[in-house]
C-alpha cells in the first residue's frame, strides 16, 4: 500500500546568522532567500517550497529573533511570532562551532507558546566544527527541551544530512495533497526578488552600523521597446542618513558600480534577459523608526 502524501509548513528559528536562509536555499536547490554575514538579513517571511516523493514541504523563512531596537526590529520579531502560530512544524537551529547561550535557550524555551507545532532541533554548519565540537553541541541542543521530535546535526554547504532533514520533516506533516504547483520554488513576486538580490550586494562590506540602514524598493522595470532581450529596471536604495549615501556610493560612485554589477549577475536568471540596472540613492531619514515609512516600504 502507498504512503499517503503529505504537506505542510515548516519554519527556523535560532539568533541571527546560524544559517536559516542558507538552510533554506539548500533544501529548495534554489537561492530564494539572501544570504549575508551581517544579522538580520531577513526582513520577511519568504517561502521556499521543497519537493519530495512523500509530498511537499513549504520552507518559511523568517528574520532571526533579537532584542528590538526600533519600530522595524519590533515589527521583525511579530512577523516571526505569526509565522510560529502558523506552522506545523518549527526547527530550532544552532550553529555547531558555537557553544549554546542565552540567547539559544530563550528561543528554545519561548517556542511552549506555540502547542500546536511539532519541534525538530538542527545544529548547523557542522562542516565548520570539529567532530567533538558537533557532538558537545547535539548534547546540549538536546537538553534545550524534552519534546524534540528529532535532533539532526547537517551542513548546508555540503549538504550533508539535508536528505534526512527533509524526510524527516515530511513524516511530522499532516497527510493532504501538494500546496504549490509541482516546479514552484518561492511564492515571492519577481520585483520582491530582484530588491532583494539588489539589497544583498549592498550589503556586502559595509561597516555594521549600516546594514540594518539599507532597503531596496524597484521604482520600475520593463523590457526595451526596441531590444526586447533587454529588461530595463530602476531602483532606489534607501538609507536613513546623509552621512549613509557617500558610503554606499564609494569613491565617484565605484562601490554603487560594484553593487550594480554584483546585483545584475543575480537578477539577469532570474529575468531571462540581459539587464539595464539604474540604481539611485535615496534618503528617508530615520526611516526604522518611522511608520509611514515602513508601510512605504513594505513593513
Amino acid at each position: 500500500m502507498t504512503e499517503p502524501s503529505r504537506s505542510g509548513f515548516v519554519t527556523f528559528v535560532g539568533r541571527p546568522n546560524v544559517g536559516k536562509s542558507t538552510l533554506m536555499n539548500a533544501l529548495v536547490g534554489e537561492k530564494v532567500a539572501i544570504t549575508s554575514e551581517k544579522p538580520q538579513t531577513t526582513r520577511r517571511a519568504i517561502r521556499g517550497i521543497v519537493e519530495r516523493p512523500a509530498g511537499q514541504l513549504v520552507v518559511v523563512d523568517t528574520p532571526g529573533v533579537h532584542r528590538p531596537r526600533t519600530l522595524l526590529g519590533q515589527r521583525l520579531n511579530d512577523l516571526v511570532e505569526t509565522v510560529l502560530g502558523d506552522v506545523d512544524v518549527i526547527a530550532f537551529c544552532a550553529p555547531a562551532p558555537e557553544k549554546v547561550g542565552p540567547g539559544d535557550r530563550r528561543i528554545a524555551q519561548s517556542l511552549d507558546g506555540y502547542p500546536r507545532a511539532k519541534k525538530v532541533a538542527l545544529v548547523t554548519k557542522t562542516d565548520a566544527a570539529s567532530r567533538d565540537e558537533i557532538m558537545q553541541r547535539l548534547m546540549e541542543v538536546d537538553s534545550l527541551r524534552e519534546d524534540w521530535d528529532a535532533v539532526i546535526p547537517l551542513s548546508s554547504v555540503t549538504g550533508e544530512q539535508l536528505d534526512v532533514l527533509a524526510d524527516e520533516l515530511l513524516a511530522l506533516m499532516p497527510e493532504g495533497p501538494a500546496l504549490y504547483p509541482t516546479g514552484t520554488v518561492t511564492d515571492e513576486t519577481l520585483q520582491d526578488r530582484i530588491a532583494e538580490a539588489i539589497r544583498e550586494a549592498a550589503l556586502e562590506g559595509v561597516r555594521d552600523e549600516l546594514p540594518h540602514s539599507i532597503a531596496v524598493q524597484v521604482q520600475d522595470m520593463a523590457p526595451r521597446e526596441d531590444k526586447p532581450d533587454l529588461t530595463d529596471i530602476y531602483a532606489d536604495i534607501v538609507i536613513e542618513r546623509d552621512s549613509q549615501k557617500a558610503i554606499i556610493l564609494g569613491h565617484k560612485g565605484s562601490r554603487l558600480r560594484d553593487v550594480g554589477a554584483r546585483a545584475r549577475a543575480e537578477i539577469e536568471p532570474l529575468v531571462g534577459t540581459r539587464v539595464f540596472l539604474s540604481l539611485h540613492v535615496r534618503v528617508a531619514k530615520e526611516w526604522q523608526r518611522d511608520p509611514k515609512h515602513l508601510g512605504r516600504l513594505g513593513f
